[in-house]
């Protein structure tokens, strides 16, 4: 990874700082980016004293408002003028409705919009870096549900762990449709399950969920475990070109039916444009 710029979102802990630390570790240049400044920044600093990384920097940007994506974008522009590795990480249950900055419901602005729009702004930079790869991280929960395009934000019924499963499925489609529109460019776009990883996700969950994941939580992947599938996509040259896939344990496994849908794929990607405003990036 020597020579490449990777930027990982969610960095800051858990399962995005394993990601990011593990491609310090292959000697990458890594852009951490997270909302929690000190945490980041504590990472930052541990991974420059490592040694390892060719150069280790530290971005603050709230990934569910999309005036921050935009900032941080810029920023990255300014200080950088490639992108080898995307990985889009940051996410989060929310056992209540709320809203994000920009009036959307949170899980949606977050898990999915905010992966949207980051790619979209970068596109350009990754495309002139290529070969470059996305990579998003999504959940196994997304074989549980089903594309709501007529209360896309659950005003109606919110249920955390359903709307987060609904996240997770918006993140395949848009995997499999950003590779679609991808292709010939030299830009890969894959989708992951990292496993059941023991982070603070989903410890704030009330009522069954909340106390099966604090119940179980024991059992569940280290954060370095849960990593690898994510640091197999950034990194490996066995899948230099492979596109438009799902992986689990670092292998291209199928995902749920409904996530196979071009039609909901296209529909969504629409949606997604209009709930950010952005026009549709034309891929050459």
């Amino acid at each position: 990874m020597q020579g490449k710029v990777c930027l990982v979102t969610g960095a800051a802990s858990g399962l995005g700082a394993a990601t990011a630390r593990g491609l310090a570790q292959r000697g990458a240049t890594v852009v951490l980016v997270d909302r929690d400044a000190e945490k980041g920044a504590l990472l930052a600093e541990e991974l420059r004293q490592a040694g390892d990384a060719a150069a280790v920097e530290f971005l603050r940007a709230d990934l569910s408002a999309q005036a921050e994506i935009r900032a941080l974008v810029e920023d990255f522009k300014r200080r950088y003028t490639r992108l080898d590795v995307l990985v889009n990480n940051a996410g989060a249950m929310f056992p209540e409705r709320r809203e994000s900055v920009d009036g959307i419901e949170m899980t949606l602005a977050l898990n999915f919009l905010g992966y949207f729009l980051l790619t979209h702004l970068l596109l350009e930079t990754l495309k002139a870096s290529a070969p470059a790869r996305v990579v998003n991280v999504s959940s196994r929960s997304h074989a549980r549900a089903q594309i709501n395009f007529e209360d896309l934000q659950f005003r109606a019924g919110y249920d955390g762990l359903p709307v987060y499963a609904h996240s997770k499925l918006a993140i395949v489609l848009f995997t499999y449709e950003l590779a679609r529109r991808l292709e010939g460019t030299g830009v890969t776009a894959n989708a992951l399950h990292p496993g059941v990883v023991a982070t603070n996700f989903g410890t704030q969950q009330g009522g069954r969920t909340g106390m099966l994941i604090k119940l179980f939580r024991f059992a569940f992947l280290s954060p370095e475990a849960g990593a690898k599938t994510s640091l197999y996509l950034a990194s490996s040259p066995e899948v230099a070109g492979v596109s438009g896939k799902y992986f689990v344990k670092c292998k291209a496994v199928p995902s749920a039916p409904a996530s196979y849908d071009a039609a909901t794929a296209a529909r969504l990607w629409a949606a997604a444009l209009a709930l950010t405003e952005e026009r549709d990036h034309v891929i050459t």
